[in-house]
């Protein structure tokens, strides 16, 4: 496995028990933890009978790729799961698993942790045992609201709570007592939690949650419109597209149909390891956690409806392959076209659970202008994506020593981080 960049230690073996007991990992075979990337690959067509996916390739990327590395900026996290940024600040926002989230100052060209926490939420949240904790969290588009994803204290059911966000750099406080539950699931097994957030273009909130938990999905739960597992969801909690204020967007696609959750935007997925928004086009990514064989990474394009009404698959397929003990909600055979996935790769090469990124928009690095940068927890590093006009996906891994990726973060500029349990923030720059 690679060592982190910057520090003399590797992962200690408990951290690697805790990371591979969390949300982004496989139920099945354990894979080998080799630290070799993964290789260019094509994207695969499912085997179905249904209609072609609505994933398209996008421009052809021919310009080559920069050397990177990752500096990690030594903030003595605990467990840091997610990073995003309030819109106009320099501030950072990482949130730990165990509950707080802290504001992580810019002090020139290195960042400092406040004195106060913007938030501690750790008596909510409880237990991080198995993949429970805080999971993921966003901002407002105004910056007036913060939102945190996590699973509650006690019954480990899943929570999205909003929080009134105020202050300035140095000083950004969310009060408690402004709380208001924007979503509530409860969770049949502790494993499966999803909890990735993301603020989409049109403003509303998206979420990613994965099927319950245990193996082989045996409730159809992803193929069952009546319950939000399995799926991401879309909701408005700012109320500009909800005339009811029901905090479910008048225009997604499924509540007017008898009996579905009006929440859901899109089904078919095992647990959605982080799901974000490229920032220039409007398209969905998302790294959905395989079973036993395969991982995949999807795209939901903005100009074919950025994934409205879309079904991924799970548990009809894992990744490009059928998935032979599939038990789907009844009528799910049939609940067709299923997107294909924009890159798979398999366990046999040593991964074992993907970590969603971002397409990268900063001006640090403008030769990596529209790739999609993602990782697996097994084969650490950080892989580079692009996708051609003939809709093939080429891979590459760009180098970056760093271990068992748990997370990927965006500050206000579009510059990315990447996260790791052992305590790791490190920015992605140029060598």
């Amino acid at each position: 496995m690679p060592r982190r960049a910057h520090r003399s230690a590797t992962v200690l073996a408990g951290t690697l028990t805790v990371l591979a007991a969390l949300a982004m990992t496989a139920c099945g075979d354990a894979a080998d933890d080799r630290g070799d990337g993964a290789t260019s690959t094509t994207v695969a067509s499912r085997a179905t009978d249904a209609p072609p996916g609505t994933a398209a390739p996008g421009p052809t990327t021919t310009a080559p790729l920069p050397e990177v590395r990752a500096v990690d900026l030594e903030l003595g996290l605990s467990a840091p799961i997610d990073l995003t940024a309030r819109p106009g600040s320099a501030s950072l926002l990482v949130a730990e698993r165990g509950g707080r989230i802290v504001e992580a100052v810019r002090d020139g060209d290195r960042f400092r942790i406040a004195d106060r926490p913007v938030i501690d939420l750790t008596s909510r949240v409880g237990s991080t045992d198995a993949e429970k904790g805080l999971l993921g969290i966003a901002v407002a588009p105004d910056g007036r609201h913060l939102y945190a994803s996590y699973t509650e204290a006690g019954n480990g059911d899943s929570r999205i709570d909003e929080y009134e966000l105020s202050g300035r750099d140095g000083s950004l406080r969310a009060d408690p007592a402004t709380r208001r539950e924007l979503f509530a699931a409860e969770q049949p097994y502790p494993n499966h939690n999803g909890g990735g957030l993301a603020v989409g273009p049109d403003g509303m909130l998206y979420a990613g949650f994965g099927d319950g938990g245990a193996a082989n999905d045996l409730e159809g739960r992803a193929q069952d419109r009546s319950t939000p597992l399995g799926k991401i969801l879309r909701l408005d909690p700012g109320g500009v597209n909800d005339a009811n204020r029901d905090g479910v967007p008048d225009d997604n696609p499924f509540v007017a149909e008898p009996g579905a959750d009006g929440r859901i935007w899109a089904t078919g997925l095992r647990n959605p390891w982080r799901l974000s928004f490229d920032r220039e086009s409007g398209d969905l990514w998302i790294g959905d956690v395989g079973q036993n064989e395969v991982e995949e990474v999807d795209v939901l394009r903005a100009t074919e409806g950025g994934g409205r009404g879309a079904n991924l698959g799970w548990d009809l397929f894992e990744g490009d392959q059928r998935f032979p003990d599939a038990d789907p909600a009844p009528g799910a055979a049939s609940a067709g076209p299923f997107v294909e996935p924009v890159h798979t790769y398999r366990h046999d090469d040593g991964g074992c659970s993907v970590t969603g990124g971002y397409v990268y928009r900063g001006s640090a690095l403008p030769a990596l202008s529209g790739t999609y940068l993602f990782s697996d927890f097994c084969l650490g590093g950080v892989r580079a994506l692009r996708t051609g006009t003939d809709g093939r996906a080429e891979v590459t891994d760009l180098g970056v020593d760093v271990a068992g990726v748990a997370s990927f973060g965006q500050d206000d500029r579009g510059e990315l981080y990447v996260l790791n349990l052992d305590g790791t923030v490190a920015r992605i720059t140029g060598t």
